[in-house]
């Protein structure tokens, strides 16, 4: 029989009997750990970078390696730790995220060589890429079916969250000493607001502690009252590789998220180039990020029974409609309308993307499968950049990037129609 890990000092006795649906308690747990991931995220490392170019002299093209590499040893690694994921639960993958990202953090402070800045940042975003990206949402998945859209959009909201605070930490640490400080500050956030949650409170499943998804009744009986839920979807990896809905999904994925980092990285140049002021520049990446979180809470309001290709497809019309926008940029103000519909389009992938691969093949082996397709997301995110540098650098301006992610954001909302929910038999 299955070993069920539960946290040693959460009692099953306790979580059943807690005044409230214990799911929620995981969230917050979720909201934390998903808080404290983003020491390492692009924006956070942004902060550091004249820094470490003043003292050492390295180029923005070896510290843009470091990114990359680690989401190549993320997509390396996704396969292997989603079937871990479905068997032991998020709690021992969540505490080892956030333990080893701290302490790689802190030894950042340490730096003295390139190579030494890659051993431990290109681990810790290796972290970033994907054990968080599993546990967390892999937990959010088991707590909950019926309001999954809801607390999918609370764990990625909370995640933006840090994004906007970590760069904010680092820098006042930074005002008040040296980058190795900033280091030091973020890191020791790391563990203290992700770790300790994560240890004490997070349960695998709701049935590892007599409860049920969402905190419903038990299935109902024939003849009751009650009408019992639509059964959820349980397939296996193999299963879910022989559907066409798994690479409908998957192409996707690959569509989307090189129109997420390509325009990301490069939209402050982008605007700056068509005769934006870089302080107007900066309140309009800032409308980009308001606009992700308002896609995000939107989202955790969408109908349960709207199927979630739907959504899905209108993210991707807006990935379609923002890259050309951004091609016609003469004034601010079509500026913020283009960063605002992108900045929607990008909280919208965020949180449904997470929510389609639970809902179309289910709980039981949602690491497994989604460790798959996790490989190609941090793959294609990877790509992004280097299409709108790439084109950047042979043509002299942005246009013909945008011009084909404009193509791909269009062959994604072909891909989301018709990625419809798979049977399985």
């Amino acid at each position: 029989m299955e070993k069920v890990l539960t946290p040693p000092r959460v009692p099953a006795f306790f979580a059943a009997r807690t005044p409230f649906f214990y799911g929620w308690a995981v969230l917050a747990c979720l909201c934390f750990a998903g808080f404290a991931r983003q020491g390492p995220a692009v924006s956070t490392l942004s902060v550091f970078v004249k820094p470490l170019i003043d003292d050492f002299g390295w180029s923005r093209t070896a510290l843009s390696g470091a990114v990359s590499l680690g989401g190549i040893l993320a997509a390396v690694i996704s396969p292997i730790i989603g079937p871990f994921l479905d068997r032991a639960g998020s709690r021992l993958l969540l505490c080892y995220a956030v333990l080893t990202t701290g302490v790689a953090l802190l030894l950042l402070s340490l730096t003295q060589s390139l190579a030494m800045f890659y051993v431990l940042f290109c681990f810790a975003r290796m972290n970033w890429a994907s054990p968080f990206e599993l546990g967390i949402y892999g937990a959010v998945n088991n707590w909950f079916v019926s309001r999954r859209r809801f607390a999918t959009s609370v764990a990625t909201l909370a995640q933006m969250a840090g994004l906007v605070t970590m760069p904010v930490i680092a820098q006042l640490a930074m005002l008040h000493g040296s980058w190795r400080g900033g280091w030091l500050a973020i890191g020791v956030l790391t563990l203290v607001a992700g770790f300790l949650p994560t240890w004490l409170l997070l349960v695998r499943r709701p049935e590892d502690v007599g409860l049920h998804p969402d905190g419903a009744a038990p299935p109902a009986t024939a003849g009751s009252a009650v009408l019992p839920l639509a059964p959820e979807p349980d397939f296996s990896r193999a299963q879910a590789l022989r559907s066409s809905a798994f690479w409908l999904l998957l192409a996707y994925t690959v569509l989307v998220y090189p129109i997420q980092a390509g325009i990301s990285l490069h939209m402050a140049p982008n605007l700056i180039e068509h005769g934006i002021a870089p302080a107007i520049t900066a309140t309009i990446v800032s409308t980009f990020s308001l606009m992700s979180a308002a896609a995000t809470i939107t989202c955790g309001f969408l109908p349960r029974r709207l199927p979630i290709r739907y959504p899905m497809a209108a993210i991707g019309l807006l990935l379609t409609v923002s890259p050309l926008l951004m091609k016609a940029i003469a004034a601010p103000g079509e500026a913020y309308l283009a960063a605002a519909l992108f900045g929607f389009g990008v909280g919208g992938i965020l949180t449904l993307l997470p929510i389609a691969w639970a809902d179309y093949f289910g709980r039981a082996n949602f690491g497994a499968i989604r460790g798959v397709a996790l490989s190609a997301q941090v793959i294609a995110q990877a790509i992004g950049p280097l299409i709108s540098g790439g084109f950047r650098d042979w043509t002299g301006s942005y246009q013909a990037s945008l011009s084909v992610l404009a193509v791909f954001g269009a062959l994604s909302v072909v891909a989301a129609l018709a990625a419809r929910r798979p049977q399985l038999g």
